[in-house]
């Protein structure tokens, strides 16, 4: 199911989407790698994300290839990076 962004404070083109009860996801539909500049974006997300709703998970679904430091980057921000 889709959320609106604009409840977490986020810009209107960040897609978001409710996985389960307690997991919500960023989804990033593109071809271009995500690199660490991203990565920095996504985990200021996450954490707007999480500031409204402490007790939920936040995970990264993507069709794009990431770096392997972003991998690591966001694993040790509790940020599961999900691939397809």
């Amino acid at each position: 199911m889709k959320l609106d962004p604009k409840g977490f404070s986020l810009p209107a083109r960040t897609s978001l989407k409710q996985v389960d009860t307690n997991t919500i996801a960023i989804v990033i539909n593109r071809k271009s790698r995500i690199i660490m500049a991203d990565g920095k974006k996504i985990l200021e997300k996450a954490l707007k994300i999480q500031k409204i709703q402490p007790a939920v998970r936040v995970v990264l679904h993507t069709t794009a290839p990431v770096c392997s430091k972003t991998i690591r980057f966001l694993d040790s921000e509790k940020i599961q990076v999900v691939s397809g």
